[in-house]
C-alpha cells in the first residue's frame, strides 16, 4: 500500500504537467484555429468591398461613356487619379518605397504595358464581335487563371474547385445569350483579351505575394503614371485627343469636368481595394468574383432600366450565382482544412510522447 501510494505520489506531478502542457496546447490550437477564421472573414469583406465599388463604377462608367464617348482619355482619367490619390497618401507617410533593381524596375515596366494593352485588346475587340459574344469569351478568364497557374507556377486545386468553376462560367455564357457574330481577327482579339485578363490578375497577385512583396498602394504608385503615359499615347494614336478638343468646347461644362474627377476618385479607390482583395484572396477568386459581379450588373440593369430578359437568361444568372456561391464554399472549406493540418501537428506529437 505505501509503495503503491508512493508510486502514485510520484506520478502525481507528472501527470499534472502533462494534463497542463495539454491544456496550454489545446488554447494555443484554439487561438490558431480562430486566426483563421478572422482572416476568412477578412478576406471576404475586403471582396464584398470589392464587389460594390467595382459595381458602382461599372454602372457609373455606363453613365458617364455616353456623354464622354473617349475610352482610353477616360482610362487616363483614372490613372491620373490614381497617380494624385497615392501621391497624397505617400506624403502623408502611408507607405514607404522600395528599393528597387533595375530588373524589377523593368517588371513594372511591363506590368503597366500588360494594363494598357489588356484594355486596348479589349475597346478593339468590341467593334469586331457583339457584346453577348464578348461576354461568353471574357467569362472563360476562371479557366486561363487556372492554366496559367498549371503552367508557369505548376501550382494545381482541388477536383471540386475546377468542377465549381464549370457553373460560374456557363452561367455567363447563358445570362447573355443573344445575338452571336464576330469576324476571325475578333475572335482571336477576343479569346486574347481574356488570356491578358487572367494573365494581368495572376501578374498583380504574384507582385503583391512574392518577389517584389509591394503594398497595394505602392504597386498603385508605380504603375499609375506609366498607365497614364501609355494610355494618352493610345489616345493620341486613335484620334481620341483630337475629337476631345472639339468635343470639349461644344459639349462640356464645369459639371461634367466634376463628373469625370468623381468617376477618377472612386476609380482610384477601386484600384486600391481591388489590388488588396487580389492580394488576400488571390487571383482565381477575382476572376470568379468578376464573372459573378458581371451578373449582377444585368440584375441591377433589370431592376433600373427595365432590360428585357428571357428564362434562358434568368437560369444563367442563377447558374452563376449558385456557381459562385459554391466556389466560395469549396474555397472556405480548402482553406480551413490548410490551416488546420500545423495547428493539430502539435498536439499529434503530444500524444504520441
Amino acid at each position: 500500500m505505501s509503495s503503491s501510494s508512493d508510486q502514485s505520489t510520484r506520478l502525481l506531478p507528472i501527470s499534472s504537467s502533462a494534463a497542463s502542457s495539454s491544456s496550454s496546447q489545446a488554447t494555443k490550437n484554439t487561438s490558431d484555429a480562430q486566426q483563421p477564421q478572422d482572416s476568412v472573414r477578412a478576406k471576404y469583406a475586403w471582396l464584398t468591398i470589392y464587389f460594390a465599388l467595382n459595381l458602382a463604377l461599372t454602372l457609373y462608367n455606363k453613365a458617364v461613356m455616353g456623354k464622354f464617348p473617349f475610352p482610353y482619355l477616360l482610362t487616363g482619367i483614372h490613372a491620373l487619379c490614381g497617380t494624385i490619390g497615392c501621391t497624397i497618401f505617400y506624403m502623408r507617410g502611408s507607405f514607404q518605397l522600395t528599393q528597387l533593381t533595375d530588373k524589377e524596375n523593368l517588371v513594372m515596366l511591363l506590368f503597366s504595358i500588360l494594363y494598357t494593352i489588356n484594355i486596348a485588346i479589349s475597346n478593339v475587340s468590341l467593334n469586331l464581335v457583339t457584346i453577348p459574344f464578348h461576354q461568353i469569351v471574357r467569362a472563360t478568364t476562371p479557366f486561363f487563371t487556372v492554366i496559367i497557374y498549371a503552367v508557369f507556377f505548376s501550382k494545381t486545386y482541388s477536383r471540386l474547385t475546377y468542377i465549381s468553376l464549370i457553373p460560374v462560367v456557363l452561367g455567363v455564357a447563358l445570362a447573355t445569350f443573344g445575338d452571336y457574330y464576330f469576324t476571325p481577327l475578333g475572335f482571336v482579339l477576343t479569346l486574347l483579351g481574356a488570356f491578358l485578363a487572367a494573365l494581368k490578375t495572376v501578374v498583380t497577385n504574384r507582385i503583391q505575394t512574392s518577389g517584389l512583396r509591394l503594398s497595394p498602394l505602392e504597386l498603385l504608385f508605380r504603375m499609375s503614371p506609366l498607365a497614364l503615359v501609355q494610355t494618352l499615347i493610345y489616345a493620341y494614336c486613335t484620334g481620341e485627343i483630337e475629337r476631345l478638343e472639339v468635343y470639349a468646347g461644344e459639349h462640356m461644362g464645369s459639371r461634367d469636368v466634376l463628373i469625370l474627377a468623381v468617376n477618377g476618385a472612386i476609380a482610384f479607390a477601386l484600384n486600391v481595394i481591388s489590388f488588396t482583395a487580389n492580394k488576400k484572396t488571390g487571383a482565381l477568386t477575382m476572376t470568379v468574383a468578376a464573372n459573378v459581379k458581371q451578373i449582377l450588373t444585368i440584375v441591377l440593369s433589370i431592376m433600373f432600366w427595365g432590360l428585357a430578359v428571357s428564362w434562358l437568361n434568368v437560369s444563367g444568372i442563377c447558374l452563376t450565382l449558385a456557381g459562385g456561391a459554391w466556389y466560395a464554399k469549396v474555397e472556405l472549406e480548402a482553406k480551413q482544412t490548410r490551416s488546420a493540418a500545423p495547428a493539430l501537428e502539435p498536439l499529434r506529437e503530444v500524444k504520441a510522447g
